[in-house]
C-alpha cells in the first residue's frame, strides 16, 4: 500500500472505465484512495460534458482506463470509437493540464504495422492497419497536444480472471468442445490486468517523484512473447495442472488467413519495454508468471 499512498494526500484519484479490466484492477489496487466511474456514470460520447462531470470532484490524478475496444465493429463505427478512444481523451487531459495533476492513459500496439519480428520502440513509425488502431492513435496525439503532465501506457493483449477475454473465452470453449483451432502467427505478450495496474501506479508514484516530470508515451506489458496458439496451448497446461477437467484434446494451429476477421490483426505486436524500465524503473515479468498467477484467482472464483 505503501504504492498507493505515495500518490495520495486528501484528494483520490479518479479512475474512468472502473468496470473495465485494468480500470477493475486500478480500483482494487487503490481501495480507498480512488474514485471508480463506469460508462453509466461518465460517459465518453458526452465530449461537452466530460469536464462537467470531472469538475464536482477534486483529484489528485486521473487515470483513463474506459475505451471503445470491439476491433471488428469500430471498423464500421469509427466515428463512435474516435469519440471515445480519440477525441474524449484530449478533453480528458486538457482539463488535467489547466489543474496541474497528472493525467495516464492506455494506447495499444495497434497503433504499429505489425510487421517484422523486431520489438517495437516507442520512436517507431506508427502506422495503424484497422480502425481502432487509428482512433486510439489519434487519442495519443490528443492527449500529447493537451500538455501538462501526462503518462500514456502502450500495452498488449490485456486479460484478466473474469472479464470477457482470450483466456476465460478459450477456457469456456475448451470445456465444451474437444476441438479448438487458433491462430499462430501473431506474436505479442499476453499481459495480465492486475499486474499491470500495480506497475501502472509505481510508475505514477515515480513519475511524481521526479525533479521534472517525465510525460511521455511508453510501453508497459510482461516479458516474453508467443502467439495466440501458445498462449492458449499454455493455459490448458496451467488449467489442467490445476485440475480443471477441460474436454479440448486437440489444439490445431491455423494461419492468420483461416480465421476472416472484419479488421486486419498485427503479427508483430512485440512491445519494446526498456524505455519504462530506464526512466520509471518498472518492468512486469514473463508472461507466463502473470498466467499463473491469473488461473490461481479464476481457480478460487471456478473451483472445481
Amino acid at each position: 500500500m505503501g504504492t498507493v499512498t505515495n500518490l495520495v494526500d486528501k484528494a483520490p484519484i479518479i479512475i474512468l472505465g472502473a468496470s473495465g479490466q485494468i480500470g477493475r484492477a486500478l480500483v482494487a489496487r487503490l481501495a480507498g484512495y480512488c474514485v471508480g466511474l463506469t460508462r453509466s456514470e461518465v460517459d465518453l460520447t458526452h465530449l461537452s460534458r466530460l469536464s462537467s462531470y470531472l469538475d464536482q470532484y477534486n483529484p489528485s490524478a486521473v487515470i483513463n482506463a474506459a475505451a471503445y475496444t470491439q476491433v471488428d465493429r469500430a471498423e464500421t463505427e469509427e466515428a463512435l470509437a474516435l469519440h471515445i478512444n480519440g477525441e474524449a481523451p484530449g478533453i480528458l487531459a486538457q482539463w488535467c493540464a489547466h489543474r496541474g495533476i497528472p493525467f495516464v492513459h492506455f494506447s495499444t500496439d495497434y497503433v504499429f504495422a505489425g510487421t517484422g519480428e523486431r520489438p517495437w520502440t516507442e520512436t517507431e513509425r506508427v502506422a495503424p492497419l484497422n480502425a481502432y488502431g487509428r482512433t486510439k492513435l489519434e487519442g495519443e496525439r490528443q492527449v500529447a497536444a493537451a500538455g501538462g503532465r501526462w503518462l500514456i501506457f502502450r500495452t498488449s493483449w490485456v486479460y484478466d480472471a473474469t472479464g470477457r477475454n482470450f483466456l476465460t473465452t478459450v477456457l469456456r470453449l475448451a470445456l465444451e468442445r474437444e476441438e479448438l483451432s487458433v491462430v499462430h502467427d501473431q506474436y505479442g505478450a499476453p499481459t495480465y490486468a492486475p499486474q499491470l495496474a500495480t506497475a501502472v501506479l509505481t510508475a505514477l508514484a515515480r513519475a511524481q517523484s521526479l525533479a521534472e516530470f517525465p510525460s511521455g508515451v511508453y510501453h508497459l506489458c510482461h516479458a516474453g512473447e508467443t502467439s495466440w496458439h501458445g498462449f492458449a496451448t499454455a493455459i490448458f497446461e496451467v488449467a489442467r495442472a490445476r485440475g480443471i477437467a477441460l474436454k479440448v484434446h486437440a489444439v490445431k494451429p491455423i494461419p492468420t488467413s483461416a480465421y476472416p476477421v472484419s479488421a486486419k490483426r498485427p503479427a508483430n505486436s512485440r512491445l519494446n519495454t526498456d524505455k519504462v524500465r530506464r526512466i520509471l524503473q518498472v518492468s512486469l515479468p514473463d508472461w507466463q508468471l502473470g498466467l499463473a498467477s491469473c488461473m490461481e484467482t479464476f481457480c478460487e472464483r471456478h473451483p472445481s
